[in-house]
């Protein structure tokens, strides 16, 4: 949901030209705003927590804390709540925030030359604060319109001496309390107080161009609220607003804070649709989601219709029952939804017409996750803050292939992993919140995934792998004779293929320039099955062919390039002639590569007058020969690749050595 500001300044230089409503226009102390650095998997956080609710309940009026859920253990997993928001990270990231739980006392430094103190060391910073003078006063009021969800923010701010810088910063925080949800070292139910959920007047807050005795501020910002926080609810009557006035993004000088006044009344049947969670890259033509709606109106429902459409396919309809009492929340899974994927998919859900139509559609874009072979290289460059970054490879039943949370600064990794065929989720999340560390993940022939940058917090990518195609075209043995009836052909490639205009072939396509002839030049009728990396063509006669007649096939390449180097494909004619004994397939030269895994020796069958070449992890070559009995003795122990090179084909398999 768009966010709307209406915003009004007024600045005076003295008394006559004001006349202030809510704030104070006699010297005051600095009152505290303690911004608290935790996260719902920090077994530690809870100690955090009452920490600084002891200091707020000795002073009820004059200290306001600030729950900020950033970093690892902020990231949820499962169906935990994602209490992070856009702000998190940056404010986190200028304190020198080093462990949890950690907080500032009004962004000054007390000690070490950073912001970000334990728990343990707040109560005293935060009474010499207290007893401080400042120059400046701050109050603030809001009114929410509980039909529009629209709050009006009013802000007042007096100076009562000079800054000593030019400009100020007023900045505005909106808190959620009373959020009933998981805590590590708390409780499954445990009451989450004085979150986080949005900053109206920005990430720094708005500039207060004067800032000398006398100064009056006056700002109204009107703010809607989204019915939502990455999918946890915005309940209204549970909402708290602080200002406070920085000289800089640090140092804090005061505060004050306010619970809203409502205005208006709810409607009897408004059901909003707040959040479609689905993963945005599936790694194939299906995938589960499930919804949240929310109850704003004042009536309880117990069921639903829910449309939902992939594309411009057809709509489909869930009808749910269950219950949804008023201000009350629920989360639904639709059933699988299967889809023709296009590369980017649009996945759209709609829900019944209510008092307030507004919030009952959304719309998600869903990637496809590119393919690749099993033998897969991840490719990492970390940057400043290495400790900061984070990364798992998993595959698609959650299972952990390998992880790192120890990365150096300025450091490169190159890391190669065997796949078995599958679906994996690539998962990167970076502490600082600025994602600078460069992730690139490929395979043997190109490149899957690629990130750098500013990726932010939190990132991940899907991939597929197959067993890897053959790197040179494949066809049956030219001029063959004694092929079968019933054979089929079949032609593989080095890498994917599509058509010179980059538009993919189809799986199934008759429409292909090969053609398939018998002796008389008479067509035979035929069926091309693709597979899904578009890397090998079966070419299945729609009957049986006759027997001892010669057959030709041909491929005109023009409108045919590889995938990665956009070459085109070259022509080639096969010709053969039929018996009722063997059948026509693609050449394997009988290669055999033994033992597996080896030891000291390597020994390879049919692979006379053929140069091998053996690569370790890294992509190095570390022999090339053409003897076929090969000593590996002096190799590692690990995995490597191995091809061997013929004249019209290359074989290439995994072998591992073990000593």
């Amino acid at each position: 949901m768009k966010k709307s500001f209406f915003i009004i300044l007024l600045i005076s230089f003295t008394m006559s030209l004001f006349a202030q409503t809510i704030v104070s226009t006699s010297p005051e102390n600095k009152n505290v705003v303690l911004e608290e650095f935790t996260g719902i998997n920090c077994s530690a956080c809870p100690s955090g927590h009452t920490a600084s609710q002891n200091i707020q309940n000795a002073n009820p009026n004059d200290v306001f804390i600030i729950n900020i859920h950033t970093g690892v253990y902020a990231s949820p997993s499962g169906s935990q709540p994602d209490f992070r928001t856009d702000f998190g990270a940056a404010i986190a990231g200028q304190s020198g925030l080093a462990f949890y739980p950690s907080g500032t006392i009004n962004r000054h430094v007390f000690s070490g030359g950073v912001t970000a103190m334990g728990a343990g060391s707040w109560a005293v910073p935060a009474s010499q604060v207290l007893a401080e003078d400042s120059y400046v006063n701050v109050a603030i009021e809001t009114e929410i319109d509980r039909a529009s969800r629209v709050a009006t923010i009013h802000v007042e701010a007096y100076y009562t001496g000079d800054s000593p810088e030019e400009t100020n910063l007023l900045n505005v925080v909106i808190l959620q309390n009373n959020t009933i949800a998981y805590q590590n070292g708390g409780s499954s139910s445990y009451n989450h107080m004085h979150r986080l959920i949005d900053m109206p007047a920005g990430q720094w807050g708005l500039e207060i161009p004067v800032t000398t005795t006398g100064t009056f501020v006056d700002e109204a910002i009107e703010f809607t609220i989204p019915v939502n926080n990455r999918g946890v609810p915005i309940i209204l009557d549970d909402l708290q607003f602080v200002a406070f006035v920085a000289e800089t993004h640090q140092e804090i000088i005061s505060g004050n804070g306010c619970d809203p006044t409502f205005v208006g009344t709810a409607p009897n049947d408004d059901i909003s649709l707040d959040e479609i969670i689905v993963d945005d890259m599936v790694c194939a033509g299906d995938f589960t989601a499930s919804i949240v709606l929310s109850n704003f109106g004042t009536t309880n429902i117990n069921s639903m219709a829910i449309n939902y459409q992939v594309n411009d396919e057809t709509v489909e309809t869930y009808n749910w029952s269950g219950t949804l009492n008023s201000l009350d929340t629920v989360e639904i899974e639709l059933p699988e939804v299967t889809f023709i994927p296009q590369g980017t998919n649009t996945f759209e859900v709609t829900i019944e017409s209510d008092d307030n139509n507004d919030n009952n559609s959304l719309y998600t874009e869903i990637e496809d996750a590119l393919g690749g072979i099993t033998w897969v290289k991840l490719h990492i460059e970390t940057d400043d803050n290495g400790d900061d970054f984070r990364w798992s490879l998993r595959t698609s039943n959650g299972d952990i292939i390998d992880y790192s949370n120890d990365c150096e600064d300025n450091t490169i990794y190159n890391l190669w992993y065997e796949l078995s065929p599958d679906c994996y989720k690539l998962n990167l999340s970076d502490d600082g919140g600025n994602g600078g560390t460069i992730v690139t993940i490929s395979d043997i022939y190109s490149e899957l995934y690629s990130v750098s940058g500013d990726w932010g917090d939190e990132l991940f990518a899907r991939f597929t792998t197959e067993s890897a195609p053959a790197q040179l075209t494949s066809i049956p043995t030219q001029d063959s004779v004694g092929a079968s009836i019933s054979t089929t052909v079949k032609i593989k490639f080095d890498q994917p293929v599509r058509y010179i205009d980059n538009s993919p072939i189809p799986q199934t396509n008759s429409g292909l320039p090969i053609s398939f002839t018998d002796g008389y030049k008479a067509d035979i009728p035929f069926t091309i099955n693709i597979n899904s990396s578009r890397t090998r063509f079966t070419i299945v006669p729609d009957s049986d062919l006759e027997e001892g007649r010669e057959y030709t096939l041909t491929l005109e390449g023009e409108i045919i390039e590889n995938y990665y180097n956009n070459e085109i494909v070259d022509d080639f004619t096969f010709s053969f002639t039929t018996t009722d004994e063997v059948n026509v397939e693609e050449v394997n030269n009988n290669i055999n590569i033994y033992p597996n895994p080896a030891t000291d020796i390597i020994n390879i069958t049919n692979a006379e007058n053929s140069t091998i070449e053996i690569y370790n992890i890294a992509g190095e070559l570390v022999i090339s020969t053409t003897e076929t009995n090969i000593d590996v003795s002096t190799l590692t122990n690990g995995t490597y690749l191995i091809k061997v090179i013929a004249e019209d084909n290359i074989i290439t398999e995994i072998i591992n050595i073990s000593h």
